[in-house]
């Protein structure tokens, strides 16, 4: 097997690393060793091993785990104290406009 020497940096959202790295630790993964067969997946496949995709449904509570319910909540509380929400009616119209979909 070759030394691994390169180090590999990334700039990420705190609470995205924390929360990733929780579900790594349950399952007794290393960081490094995720990012290391990321990379060889994507030599594998000669792109990502996955499709981005934006999803055409909201998410559903009893489709989260704890922690992604959790997360979601927390980054609704942290927009309403910074004054970054809209208005009752202009919520309404944008779920209604999505669920239509």
């Amino acid at each position: 097997m070759a030394s691994k020497s390169a180090n590999v940096m990334a700039r990420v959202e705190p609470e995205i690393k924390a929360q990733a790295e929780a579900v790594l630790d349950q399952l007794g993964l290393p960081v490094s060793v995720v990012i290391n067969s990321l990379y060889r997946q994507i030599i594998m496949n000669n792109g990502l091993p996955f499709s981005l995709t934006i999803p055409t449904k909201l998410p559903v509570r009893d489709q989260m785990s704890a922690a992604q319910f959790d997360a979601m909540m927390e980054k609704g509380l942290i927009q309403a104290q910074a004054g970054n929400g809209m208005d009752l009616d202009e919520a309404f119209e944008q779920i209604m406009t999505r669920t239509a979909k």
